[in-house]
């Protein structure tokens, strides 16, 4: 749909010289067009508008046009302004009350002022911030918007130097009995740990789960081993296994969908958690296995910090595009997220337990990308140079954003209900999640997806499977290691191996 060209059109009669286009609703084989205009209109005016619509719409189709007469009024612009703030801009928003922002519609349109502090100042700048705020409000309210940011001074907290870390939570693991045992290396494994609960250092291990994706490589000197991936319900684990002469071609015959257990020791290795097998063997958890749930703390009644708002991916499925996506599929609900942090240590046997400084997530419904939720998260920590150049996020950013303790508890409800979905997840998002929200009671038990495993699965023609590597195979771009970003572009994947994989 080629709006802009559409508006230049449709603003050639006077009536709607300053129209704006709110949305398209295909009906069966009527397109509906949502128009808003702020002048006085006939029923002329409206049939103008239904010519020019057919003009934009495929052969067979019929065109409609809802016109609506709305004139904005200051607090509606004011609440548009902080809605975009909060999404673009958290840490900004933050400091900003609706009562502080100035707006003033007039006949053309209307203008805004809006106070900030300093420190915003070169974010704000760098990032366009005031050109993407007049496109916001154009696209939202007839005629042209215009305004400004006006500096005020703000007191800053101090940032600490070492900060102590959070104190460590890790609930003890619970374990389900494997059933349908048959020797493979012949540990003769009795029961299993739930994977979601593997979250510390521990021998003889057994794990008892799915094959996701199993791939057979060589070390330098040419012995077999193989790398897999193993899902019981309730997490997933990679995990690597070095083969033996006598079971090597059994090993080499297992597959994506088959049931094992894996006994082995999980070890710390530079700074994360690594499951190396010593044994395979076939086994199965029991019979409609399901999930004992912990206690948690009630999901929150309202948010406390980060609202959520309407997300939309505007080249999503096109209006007239085929829709491949199962009917079962479209009735789950999935909420892709990622998480920026201040390192990759989310075990507190390695040492403090890295902080989340932004967490960033959309949700999908009835198939497609609905919702956002994005906020930056505080942090006493001052950030390293390594982690500001990798994201881009400063110390000053993060003045103001609410703490981890509010983020978690208002994530836990946006998520809650829904299935999780991550890139790398099983190795890094959900652990840090999982971590942050036990400390505040909230226990996240929801069922996970990882986009990596998947990709591993579905794309083995990569040459790797990162997140950019994976975007580029699908043409969509994005703004790399921003935590709302990666979301976005991983709901956008996730969605295309939904339409290859129905059965995901």
């Amino acid at each position: 749909m080629r709006s802009k060209q559409f508006l230049g059109d449709i603003r050639q009669n006077e009536n709607l010289k300053r129209a704006v286009l709110k949305k398209i609703v295909v009906e069966g084989k009527t397109v509906v067009f949502y128009l808003v205009t702020d002048c006085t209109y006939t029923p002329k005016d409206v049939a103008y508008a239904e010519e020019v619509a057919a003009r934009y719409i495929p052969e067979g189709y019929t065109a409609n046009v809802s016109l609506l007469k709305s004139i904005p009024d200051a607090e509606g612009v004011r609440r548009a302004i902080l809605e975009f703030l909060k999404k673009r801009f958290p840490a900004v928003a933050a400091f900003i009350s609706p009562d502080a922002i100035e707006a003033v519609p007039d006949k053309s349109g209307g203008r805004f002022f809006i106070p900030i502090g300093e420190s915003e100042r070169a974010l704000l700048q760098a990032d366009g911030a005031l050109d993407a705020l007049h496109e916001e409000l154009e696209r939202s309210f007839c005629g042209s918007w215009y305004g400004e940011f006006r500096f005020v001074e703000q007191e800053k907290g101090e940032i600490e130097e070492n900060a102590p870390a959070p104190a460590e939570l890790i609930l003890p693991p619970r374990s389900f009995s494997v059933e349908n045992y048959e020797a493979v290396d012949g540990a003769e494994p009795k029961s299993a740990i739930y994977i979601a609960d593997l979250n510390k250092e521990a021998h003889s291990a057994v794990v008892c789960g799915t094959i996701g994706f199993i791939e057979e490589r060589t070390t330098k000197t040419g012995k077999p081993w193989f790398s897999l991936t193993v899902s019981d319900g309730t997490g997933s684990l990679r995990a690597s296994y070095f083969s033996k002469k006598a079971t090597l071609e059994r090993i080499r015959a297992l597959k994506a969908g088959d049931a094992v257990c894996l006994t082995g020791d999980n070890e710390l290795y530079n700074g994360s958690l690594s499951f190396k097998a010593k044994a395979i063997d076939l086994g199965t958890p029991p019979a409609n296995f399901t999930p004992q749930a912990r206690p948690s703390r009630p999901c929150p009644a309202q948010y406390r910090a980060v609202f959520p708002a309407p997300d939309v991916d505007l080249v999503q499925g096109g209006l007239f595009d085929e829709d491949t996506l199962s009917a079962a599929f479209k009735k789950r609900t999935f909420v892709v997220f990622d998480l920026e942090t201040t390192g990759l240590n989310m075990n507190p046997i390695g040492g403090s337990v890295d902080r989340i400084i932004e967490l960033g997530a959309v949700k999908i419904c009835d198939g497609k990308i609905a919702e956002r939720f994005s906020s930056f998260v505080s942090c006493p920590v001052k950030l390293s140079e390594e982690i500001v150049r990798l994201t881009g996020i400063t110390d000053d950013m993060l003045v103001g954003a609410p703490p981890i303790s509010d983020v978690i508890a208002d994530f836990y409800r946006f998520a809650y209900g829904t299935e999780l979905v991550a890139h790398n997840g099983f190795m890094f998002d959900f652990k840090f999640i999982r971590y942050y929200g036990e400390k505040e009671g909230f226990l996240f038990e929801n069922r996970m997806h990882d986009t990596l495993n998947l990709a591993q699965e579905l794309l083995p023609m990569l040459s790797n499977h990162k997140l950019d590597t994976i975007a580029d195979k699908f043409g969509f771009t994005f703004n790399h290691h921003r935590a709302y970003d990666d979301a976005f572009v991983t709901a956008k994947i996730f969605l295309e191996f939904a339409k290859i994989k129905p059965s995901i």
